[in-house]
């Protein structure tokens, strides 16, 4: 016999089983001779990894390297991603939270019935600790996640650091701001045109996004700070995000980003050769840096 007939039974079908076999025990018997036997009830847990890239050591040893020779020399070093996209309206969001009545939510969450989709992307600033979160209505794309670069240094970048002539950005392997994707090396050249910084980027290795410090220096307490509240309304999703805080320091600022961002948009050859992008002689494929252009 094999364990997966008894063991997705719950204890109320064991005990029903083992009394139409002839042996009757009640379902608390059945739970504690479970517990003697060291069973008890378990989830999946995502912790195998699976084959790591050979690569995956050295890169995280040249990130460090990189971000601390930032930190000595008073550059920004900025953690960038997108956040999961949330339904705007009133739908289930998971968590809890102390109320003296229940709140009533729709029982679906169809896409109909929202007032849209929030697109966050996030720009943290390792050194200051601080967050801006961008949330857009349309798509996520690497447009928009080099527009919310833009609104970061325009709001909070220029003021904190004025005399930044580069930056280093750390990022995910996939998505807009994937290794990978030429619109998002060809909208950074726009970025160094438009404000003359050059931008050192630094992706992380496949599989490895949960080590990029946003994920669990941002991300996680805007999703803790709003747990089991309906996101009614766009105003709401900022406003919870701006009211992010933690006792380490961490203070996060927000604003709504209503372009349109079209999908598919391709970068031609041409464009591509204008891109001033300068590899890095180690894993040249994950870390660049892309210059302004001559004036």
């Amino acid at each position: 016999m094999t364990g997966i007939k008894w063991s997705r039974k719950s204890t109320r079908k064991v005990s029903a089983e083992l009394t139409r076999e002839g042996h009757p025990v009640s379902r608390g018997t059945a739970a504690r001779l479970l517990k003697d036997m060291d069973y008890s009830l378990q989830v999946n847990v995502k912790r195998l990894s699976g084959k790591r890239h050979p690569d995956r050591e050295p890169q995280f040893q040249r990130i460090e390297k990189r971000v601390q020779e930032y930190r000595r020399e008073g550059l920004p070093v900025l953690s960038v991603d997108a956040k999961k996209k949330e339904l705007v309206g009133n739908f289930y969001n998971e968590g809890r939270i102390w109320r003296q009545e229940e709140l009533a939510v729709n029982d679906h969450d169809f896409l109909r019935d929202a007032i849209g989709k929030a697109v966050p992307y996030g720009i943290y600033d390792l050194v200051r600790n601080h967050g801006l979160v961008t949330v857009g209505t349309s798509r996520e794309t690497a447009t928009f996640g080099v527009d919310s670069l833009s609104c970061w240094y325009q709001l909070i970048g220029r003021q904190q650091y004025p005399d930044a002539d580069r930056l280093l950005l750390l990022c995910d392997n996939g998505g807009c701001n994937g290794s990978r994707n030429r619109l998002w090396k060809y909208e950074l050249q726009q970025f160094c045109d438009r404000f003359g910084i050059a931008v050192e980027v630094a992706h992380y290795p496949p599989g490895a996004s949960k080590w990029n410090p946003i994920e669990h220096r941002l991300f996680s307490f805007i999703t803790m700070n709003w747990a089991g509240q309906p996101l009614r309304s766009f105003e709401t999703v900022l406003n919870y995000i701006r009211t992010t805080r933690t006792t380490s320091g961490l203070r996060v600022r927000a604003l709504l980003l209503p372009k349109h961002y079209e999908k598919g948009v391709k970068v031609t050859d041409e464009e591509m050769r204008a891109v001033r992008l300068r590899r890095a002689r180690l894993l040249p494929c994950w870390n660049y840096t892309i210059r302004p252009g001559r004036n």
